[in-house]
Order: C-alpha cells, then structure tokens, then sequence
C-alpha cells in the first residue's frame, strides 16, 4: 500500500501486509480452538494433520502456535518446501536443525534421530516438525514419515510432526500407502473460511492494529468484500489493499460496495 493511501486514513503501516507479529494475529473462535488442539497434542508430544483451503491462514494458525508454546520446552522447525526428494529432504531438514549433512541418505537419516535424541536427554527440547504444503509431498517421502519419528520401537515419542495443506492431503493419507502415517496422526484439524460476521471483524481488527481511529469501509463495502473473496483472508487481503487505494485517488473517506468491485476488477481473482 503506498504512503499517499496510508496518509489519507491516518494509517501508520499497511493494514492488510503479511508483517504482523505473532501476538497481533487475528484469530476468531474456530482458529483459536484449532491453535488449543494442536498446542495440546504437542505437549503430549503426538502428531497433527491440519487441512484448509489455500489463503485461509493455517500458516497463521502455526505461527500463533509457535508464539504460544515455551522456548524452553520446545523446538518449532519449519520446513516450508517438501517436493524435493528423501535425499533432499533430510539435508535441508539437517540444516534446519543446524547440523551440517554429510554422507549418504541413512547417514543424514541418522544424526537428525540423534540430534532429537539429544534435544530430549541433554536440554529436555521437544521438536515439532512443520511440514507446510504437505499434499505435494512425493509419495515416497510421505510414506517415510512415520519412519523418521520412530524411536524405540515407536515407543518413544521424541519427535512431533505436524502436516499441513490442502484437503486433498486428507484423501492422499487414506489410500493404502500412507495408512501408516494416518493411523500415527492423533487430530485432524479444518481451518475454514470465514463468515460475514468474522469478516467484518477481520477488517476492523486489522484496521486498529494499523492505526485507524475510524470506520474505512461502509457496512455495504464490508459485505460486498466478503463475499467476493469468499471468506478468504489472504483474498480479502489484496482486495481490501487495492479498494483503500482507489478510494484514497478519489477522495473517498469510506471505502463502499462500487469501489470494491472495481478492486476486485483489479486482480487475478476476478
């Protein structure tokens, strides 16, 4: 958002950029109940799938979760690209661990069971492994899961996973392959889209959080923007970014239905 929009509405930053930290999210009730279930299954040191639509905010959700379990007992790793294969994904798993790979595939294998081994006896450290985009994992790669957090005789719960993507990842695990990844995932949790009610407040919540000492979208342009990006909030997003922008151009204080249609005209959505 350019400096001329924020300065028409007073605003001190760019109310719908991806730069908020992790205790400004907004979270409605159904994502704070999501961040509860995962923060408990992973003080019980279980595995998690999580499953929504691209743009609903499940990295949101993960970020939250982050902020809210103690450094001192927990080590959050996110690996954000997962198309690669094992080799692949092992080193950069290393790197994020802060080891340095060396050797073949088994032996990377190794010292990452290791370094989690040692994050456990020497600082009481639990890791939680992120998998972002999980529904493009290589199946190969999918159906080993289960093997990397086996320790002892899957006796041993020293290692968290937690899948994330879309929800035909949900579909990809129960096919035979993957059984034994599914039947280890202690909860499933849905992030879904947004209601008109939830939208409204999104809109206003992010607006606070910017500076704004008022109203900026009309009542007319609120529901309008809902239901063209369809309760998606990185949707709303880029729609509600580009309609402050013409308003400002015209001169508009409240940002109404009119205007962001013409946002919506504006973006690849339409």
């Amino acid at each position: 958002m350019r400096e001329d929009c924020l300065a028409f509405f007073g605003l001190r930053r760019d109310p719908f950029g991806k730069q908020v930290a992790a205790d400004a999210l907004w979270l409605d009730p159904s994502r704070t109940a999501a961040i509860d279930q995962l923060i408990d299954a992973v003080r019980s040191r279980r595995h998690a799938l999580v499953c929504g639509d691209s743009g609903v905010g499940k990295s949101c959700v993960m970020r939250a979760m982050k902020g809210r379990l103690p450094e001192t007992g927990f080590r959050v790793v996110y690996v954000p690209n997962v198309t690669v294969g094992r080799r692949d994904f092992y080193r950069q798993l290393s790197l994020a661990l802060g080891l340095e790979p060396r050797g073949t595939v088994a032996a990377v294998f190794e010292a990452i069971q290791r370094e989690v081994r040692s994050s456990w006896s020497e600082h009481r450290l639990h890791p939680v492994l992120v998998l972002d985009e999980a529904h493009l994992m290589p199946d190969v790669l999918l159906s080993h899961l289960h093997v990397l957090a086996n320790f002892d005789m899957d006796s041993n719960p020293l290692l968290s996973l937690v899948l994330m993507g879309l929800p035909e990842l949900h579909d990809r695990l129960k096919l035979g392959v993957h059984r034994s990844l599914l039947t280890r995932l202690s909860i499933k949790v849905d992030i879904g889209r947004t209601t008109p009610s939830d939208t409204t407040a999104y809109v206003r919540a992010r607006l606070e959080s910017a500076g704004s000492a008022a109203d900026v979208f009309a009542s007319d342009g609120v529901s309008t923007l809902h239901e063209l990006a369809a309760g998606v909030p990185r949707m709303i997003d880029t729609v509600a970014a580009i309609a402050m922008q013409l308003a400002a151009e015209q001169g508009e204080r409240l940002v109404g239905r009119a205007t962001v249609r013409r946002a919506w005209q504006q973006t690849p959505f339409a």
